[in-house]
């Protein structure tokens, strides 16, 4: 079973190209959907009790909770202690039954791969990329976003131009829609 690894800077398309992975029959395993469940989840106490008052009803709120850490490396670290071992257990989960269903190519979407060691893990590397500008619109055109939050998220992540140096596969997004639909079936064809 080939383990492709999606990643890409925010902003950059990742969610969407992932879901053309679906819409193709490929398997994906969608590291930030595993976060969401893990926020309302076993992780919320675990959070709660690390970053006092930032969960409510069983759930971690995402605006308390970046108050703690963005910005702030030493926190953002004591969050990933938490989280990225139980991330990486939901991916095991994914991987074991894939291989027990016979897949033949799956997708790990993993926002941070570079920034968590994940290209140890995987067999080739997707790199989803667009224009630094394109990249800044639509992040910035995100509800709750602001150019000072948008700044400390890109310093915390490998930049671009480094991701696309490491990548088996570039998909520049920007192209449009169509564009990226017909690169994700070329990429799927070139590994199977």
């Amino acid at each position: 079973m080939i383990r492709a690894g999606l990643t890409g800077s925010i902003g950059m398309g990742k969610s969407t190209t992932s879901q053309m992975f679906r819409d193709e029959g490929i398997a994906v395993y969608d590291a930030d959907a595993t976060v969401h469940e893990l926020y309302s989840g076993k992780a919320a106490p675990l959070i709660e009790e690390a970053f006092p008052n930032t969960t409510a009803d069983g759930t971690v709120d995402r605006v308390k909770l970046s108050e703690y850490v963005i910005g702030k490396p030493d926190n953002m670290k004591k969050l990933e202690a938490i989280i990225h071992p139980l991330i990486h257990q939901e991916e095991q989960e994914f991987l074991k039954s894939s291989k027990a269903r016979g897949e033949k190519l799956v997708v790990l979407d993993i926002p941070l791969l570079f920034e968590t060691g994940g290209i140890n893990r995987v067999d080739k590397i997707i790199v989803v990329t667009a224009p630094a500008s394109v990249q800044r619109e639509r992040v910035l055109a995100r509800d709750g976003m602001s150019e000072e939050k948008f700044e400390a998220i890109l310093a915390c992540q490998v930049p671009d131009s480094q991701k696309r140096e490491k990548a088996d596969f570039l998909i520049d997004t920007s192209q449009g829609l169509e564009e990226t639909r017909s690169k994700v079936k070329e990429i799927i064809q070139a590994l199977l």
